[in-house]
């Protein structure tokens, strides 16, 4: 299981660097760049022009650990991608991880998936 989270992990470095690529993130999860960009908080040329942002740098590396979480629950790496875009949480109003990603909950949305790992549910 860490094995294939590390391949995952590795596809989304931006080659050379220490950072994350918004492309490779964005191809990961299936998302256009403008959504990740809303998601990110940042214009969406921020993707192309300073992928150095550190808001940025601070969404994607979010939405690694969220993933992370969801490779716990869910070894398969597509199933945990649906996990954290798709499935909606009772607990959350329905919102999903993603979503919650979006509103500045990210310890909310690995505290949940760390939950159901142990054997909760939400």
């Amino acid at each position: 299981m860490a094995a294939i989270f590390a391949e995952v992990l590795e596809s989304a470095r931006e080659p050379g660097t220490s950072r994350f690529s918004a492309s490779g993130v964005a191809d990961i999860l299936g998302l256009q760049h403008q959504d990740l960009a809303a998601l990110a908080g940042v214009h969406r040329n921020t993707l192309r022009t300073h992928p150095e942002s550190p808001r940025l740098q601070s969404a994607l590396r979010d939405l690694m650990r969220v993933l992370s979480a969801a490779t716990a629950v869910q070894p398969d790496p597509q199933r945990a991608i649906f996990l954290v875009k798709n499935e909606p949480i009772p607990a959350f109003r329905h919102k999903t991880l993603l979503q919650l990603i979006q509103e500045g909950r990210t310890e909310d949305a690995i505290g949940y998936l760390e939950s159901i790992s142990a054997g909760f549910i939400g």
